[in-house]
């Protein structure tokens, strides 16, 4: 009984690595490049790419940790939930005075096929309005740049 089991696992362990070799990986998307020119540029600000409740978790961790140094038994596990506490609301309060948003620009780009895209970036100060450029990609991930 025990090595037919065996043996079917080592079969299916098989079966599944032969298919694994054989399965060929998709090819990533090409990149979409449309020329176009730009018409308007409008100054703005986009979020930073931190993700929030970091610092309220890191600030928790450490406070369980420096909390677990002090006492012994029942007031250990109070101080360890204080310093949870103490440390989750320091963590999130400087996480929130650090997490400045970024200077950005709005670009308005007329394709050469007469479609205008608004594209949102960093600061590229290499951008001008009526300059030729190209729009790479496409939805959130589009960037202009000169030709």
């Amino acid at each position: 009984m025990l090595k037919t089991i065996h043996t079917r696992l080592v079969a299916a362990a098989t079966l599944v690595l032969l298919l694994t070799a054989c399965a060929t990986p998709m090819p990533p998307p090409p990149v979409e490049v449309r020329r176009g020119v730009i018409e308007q540029i409008t100054p703005t600000q986009i979020a930073t790419n931190q993700h929030a409740g970091v610092g309220a978790i890191l600030g928790g961790l450490a406070g369980v940790g420096i909390g677990s140094l002090i006492g012994g038994g029942t007031g250990r596990d109070v101080a360890m939930v204080a310093g949870a506490i103490g440390g989750a609301v320091v963590g999130n309060e400087v996480q929130k005075r650090n997490d400045q948003p970024i200077p950005a620009q709005q670009i308005m780009v007329r394709t050469s096929s007469g479609v205008l895209v608004a594209i949102t970036q960093p600061t590229n100060p290499a951008l001008r309005v009526g300059q030729r450029v190209y729009i790479q990609g496409n939805g959130e991930s589009a960037v202009v740049t000169p030709q």
